[in-house]
């Protein structure tokens, strides 16, 4: 070697151009030539009429469905996994029931202590009407054999082959439609077969879940907020993007169901009990970024207490790690693993609703549940648009707040919400004249579908993909956040927004469902940025470090954000008091 080139140059260059070709091989180089091996014109067109279309085959999907079938309306489901194996759903295994007759708190009581630990973050109408409707949603649930099996497809599959509900599984919906000011349907194509669906709808019930940035895998693996974006797009209002889920995961069989204390099994769903806690936000981000090394998991309550007065702020009520003290008695305390011989056997489900979620982690990039979505209009899931409802992690309806405040009210608000939803769908449905999609709009609609097969060349999916997975996933930017680290991410993004999307390429029906996810995901990334840099304060999931402190006089307020006129992204504020007069 020269005097002017040293070893460590040398060895640095050659592990550069070691990673460049290892990128090349996986098709992760960028830019490059589209080799299509289907092209639009290979695409049949299949048009359906309905009354009400239900987007999404997880558990607001099941309620939605057959609560508007029972309600006198035409219905038709459509999903991109298959009935009640994809989405979240399948990740959950506790569900919470509340039953007065039982219960140490009132009904009155289980909602204030709920906004109590979501610091007012929550809405009370939603937090209510979780609780007081879930029993209901649990008997039915039992009496279609939910809890009989870890595995819910067929239990799903009992109420919708007794309505003969119609099912389309793996067809992916990219865009909603609307005709003179209100929805008119919406459009896709199947993943399997070289087909386009439009569906012409009086309603359309969203219940397409959340999303991520990078999915942890089965049974989490296709969640890209696809409903919001779509619904974002046509005018409605999106809202709680600042907020962070904080589950934790394991490395080693992240995707698989764990109980609560570390053993694995086929675990069945079961009820939960109140249990109201302020947990799972970002503060074992906090504690790893401050100390600098991971942070130890282990079984509920193992992990360490937050004790930096700096840190994510947890009301004092809910501080310490045995849950509420006026818990219903259902399981062991909190952190407490029971005796060996009182632990529960292979296929049965204690501690309940927290094994599978704790030990399974998380998508990066997801709100806490329920408080991302449409923002509800009313008590019915309905949104600023005429005709589009949405249910479950589809909807903003900040039922738990922005932090998680009771174990298992997620899978009960989704079976809840997607109840209403269905309901409230179908009567819409029925005063409202018969919808028809455009020519135009049918038109303009297939050629945003299939651009990415029409291009010569292009960023491949996967390349923008993982791109975006490296600006927006480090705990710097997503969880401990400053306005420096975040506006430089954000350029980035809209980089990406800018150039490399209307670049994009697929060459084939696998590759174009990637590219419509990846361009929702980018467009998540700028509302989640910009949301972020606008609540100046920390409050529950969301951490500044330059604004530690809650700010109870300018930010009791949630952020919605809608698309402008001009095509821009706005946003505004909601106060808390709105739903509280």
């Amino acid at each position: 070697m020269s005097n002017t080139y040293s070893r460590r140059q040398f060895i640095g260059t050659a592990s550069a151009a070691a990673g460049l070709a290892a990128f090349a091989s996986m098709g992760l180089s960028g830019w490059g030539k589209n080799n299509p091996k289907i092209t639009s014109k290979d695409m049949k067109q299949n048009q359906l009429h309905t009354d009400v279309l239900v987007i999404g085959g997880g558990m607001a999907g099941l309620f939605a469905a057959v609560k508007a079938y029972d309600s006198g309306a035409n219905v038709t489901m459509v999903s991109k996994g298959r009935l009640g194996s994809s989405g979240e759903t399948p990740f959950a295994k506790g569900i919470f029931e509340f039953d007065p007759s039982t219960s140490n708190y009132s009904l009155d009581e289980f909602v204030e202590a709920v906004g109590r630990s979501a610091l007012g973050t929550n809405n009370p109408v939603y937090t209510r009407q979780m609780a007081e409707q879930s029993k209901a949603r649990v008997d039915e649930l039992r009496e279609w054999g939910f809890f009989e099996s870890p595995l819910y497809n067929k239990a799903f599959s009992r109420p919708i082959n007794q309505r003969h509900i119609p099912v389309i599984e793996r067809v992916m919906i990219t865009h909603l439609i609307k005709e003179n000011g209100k929805i008119a349907g919406a459009a896709g194509f199947s993943m399997d077969k070289q087909t386009t669906y439009f569906i012409h709808a009086k309603s359309v019930i969203l219940c397409t879940g959340a999303g991520g940035f990078k999915p942890n895998g089965f049974p989490i693996n296709d969640l890209t907020h696809d409903g919001t974006i779509m619904a974002y797009n046509i005018g409605a209002k999106v809202t709680g993007k600042e907020w962070n889920d904080g589950h934790p995961g394991k490395a080693k069989n992240a995707a698989a169901c764990f109980d609560g204390w570390g053993d694995m099994f086929e675990q069945k769903p079961s009820t939960t009990s109140v249990e109201i806690h302020h947990d799972l936000g970002v503060e074992l981000n906090y504690m790893a970024y401050t100390n600098g090394n991971p942070v130890k998991m282990g079984p509920p309550g193992q992990d360490a207490e937050m004790t930096d007065s700096n840190g994510p702020y947890t009301p004092e009520e809910f501080r310490h790690n045995d849950r509420h003290q006026k818990q219903d008695d259902r399981r062991p305390p909190r952190g407490k693993r029971p005796p060996e011989g009182e632990r529960p056997g292979k296929g049965e489900s204690e501690p309940p609703g927290m094994g599978g979620v704790l030990a399974g982690g998380s998508s990066a990039g997801m709100s806490i549940h329920k408080s991302e979505g449409l923002v509800p209009i009313n008590d019915k899931c309905q949104s600023n648009i005429p005709g589009l409802y949405a249910a479950g992690d589809a909807l903003g309806s900040y039922m738990s707040g922005a932090i998680y405040t009771q174990v298992g009210s997620s899978l009960t608000g989704s079976a809840v919400q997607g109840a209403v939803a269905g309901q409230a769908a179908a009567e819409y449905a029925k005063s409202a004249k018969p919808t028809t999609i455009s020519q135009n709009k049918i038109d303009k609609t297939t050629n945003e579908i299939f651009a990415p097969l029409k291009r010569d060349s292009g960023y491949s999916p996967a390349y923008i993909t993982h791109t975006l997975q490296g600006i927006m996933i480090p705990n710097f930017i997503l969880y401990i956040k400053k306005e420096k680290l975040m506006k430089a991410a954000l350029a980035y993004v809209e980089e990406l927004r800018d150039h490399h999307l209307p670049l994009m390429r697929a060459a084939d029906l696998h590759e174009l469902r990637l590219a419509h996810e990846t361009a929702n995901m980018v467009i998540s990334a700028e509302m989640k940025l910009k949301a972020s840099l606008m609540r100046t304060e920390s409050r529950c999931s969301h951490y500044r470090l330059d604004y530690p402190a809650m700010d109870n006089e300018n930010w009791q307020a949630w952020i919605n954000i809608y698309k402008g006129e001009d095509g821009t992204m706005k946003f505004e504020k909601q106060p808390f008091s709105q739903w509280r007069s």
